[in-house]
């Protein structure tokens, strides 16, 4: 694998981190799973191309995208706080409309953002490669949005929303409203993947309504491996964790597509992601049988 490809990897791995930031608010914070990241991914990347595109100001256009991320989760916690239905069917049914949503922001399937200004666009002047440019950016924003998470969920409304997650009937008995906190959760959560996918197309120079598809297995595995690799309390290093696991996912499926004597080629794309998951999950069980043997 050559030194591009690596960086590319870890590039994707970073941009793919909110993703898999999002994915652990809703899953191990809430409690809620949630497919909506399949269609607010593309939502974000359509809503930045057609603002840059537009003439926009691309941190702008990350804002709206992150918002109309946002707006995706509040339906989904819509359906499922004020009419009851089923989280996993809410989500479900939320990913299937914004397919269309998608369409109609864009106005066509895809649509290129190249030879457009992006976030990325002032920080070209460092005197650093290309290639090393957009991870070095992505890695600060993401290292920020990490802290502002930690400190988030250490805050008292943050400790109220983990414990919606954690035991929804102590939280009552202790007054919180667990409506409002899977409202602000899910809106959160769906906020950073709106931001993953504005990030996605400004450094792909595309978006397509079909660039979602698989993004919960892609922030599952993130979360999966992530977890893993670092066993802690701490919500500082478990979110740290997720962004980690999602650069090393993304690293793994790299080597094993460039691994010559695998014979893999990249339409194998999604075999290689389930075999990874798939170890993932398998080998902490081992891990914990190999000891109670010992």
């Amino acid at each position: 694998m050559s030194a591009i490809a690596f960086w590319g990897a870890v590039e994707l791995g970073l941009i793919y981190g909110f993703v898999a930031l999002g994915v652990f608010l809703a899953f191990r914070v809430l409690d809620f799973p949630d497919l909506t990241v399949d269609g607010s991914f593309p939502l974000g990347a359509a809503v930045a191309a057609v603002a840059i595109t537009g003439g926009w100001d691309p941190w702008f256009a990350c804002v709206l995208a992150a918002f109309g991320g946002a707006l995706c989760g509040l339906v989904t916690a819509f359906l499922n706080v004020r009419f009851g239905i089923l989280n996993l069917l809410a989500s479900i049914l939320t990913m299937i409309a914004l397919f269309s949503v998608n369409l109609r922001i864009m106005g066509r399937p895809n649509m290129a953002v190249l030879n457009q200004e992006t976030v990325i666009t002032p920080f070209y002047d460092l005197g650093l490669a290309d290639h090393l440019v957009r991870p070095a950016v992505l890695a600060v924003l993401v290292l920020a949005t990490v802290l502002l998470l930690a400190r988030f969920l250490g805050s008292d409304f943050g400790l109220a929303t983990r414990a919606a997650g954690a035991n929804p009937r102590m939280a009552r008995a202790n007054g919180v409203d667990v409506g409002r906190q899977i409202y602000f959760g899910m809106g959160l959560s769906n906020a950073l993947t709106g931001l993953g996918g504005a990030l996605f197309a400004q450094i792909a120079g595309f978006a397509d309504v079909t660039s979602g598809v698989g993004t919960i297995v892609v922030g599952l595995a993130a979360v999966i491996v992530g977890e893993t690799l670092f066993r802690s309390r701490t919500m500082l290093v478990a979110l740290f964790s997720v962004v980690v696991g999602s650069v090393v996912y993304r690293v793994a499926v790299q080597m094993a597509l460039s691994a010559d004597f695998l014979f893999l080629k990249a339409s194998d794309l999604n075999l290689v992601t389930a075999v990874l998951v798939t170890l993932a999950l398998i080998l902490p069980k081992l891990r914990a049988r190999r000891r109670a043997v010992q």
